[in-house]
């Protein structure tokens, strides 16, 4: 079984660092709060920027105790729905040719007597 161990599978089991000389970064801890009542502390180096909210356990939002300002709110685009990129792309009197074309089409597969227009 020896014979078959791979060479070097210790590799990195063992770590050559030390923790001698590392002086580990100044915390503070910092405080927020939910609308629901609970209160979420978390240490952050004294160097980090903190943020003004939080994502709470139970998903609300919590803002930060003594916080700033209010997080400037992203503009929002408005959604676009299959019908306005179609809009965007062709005319009503277009679209009711389309249709007119289709249902023809659907019409004589199906066998039926189409019905001429005027």
């Amino acid at each position: 079984m020896a014979e078959r161990s791979l060479r070097g599978s210790r590799l990195g089991a063992l770590s050559m660092e030390t923790d001698d000389n590392v002086v580990p970064s100044e915390r503070r801890i910092t405080t927020y709060l939910c609308p629901n009542g609970h209160t979420i502390e978390l240490p952050f180096s004294v160097e980090a920027d903190v943020p003004p909210t939080w994502e709470c356990r139970c998903g609300g939002v919590a803002k930060l105790q003594g916080g700033g300002p209010e997080p400037e709110a992203k503009p929002v685009k408005p959604q676009r729905t299959h019908w306005d990129m179609l809009l965007e792309r062709r005319s009503i009197p277009e679209l009711e040719e389309l249709l007119e074309e289709r249902l023809v089409l659907l019409r004589e597969s199906r066998g039926e007597k189409t019905k001429k227009s005027a």
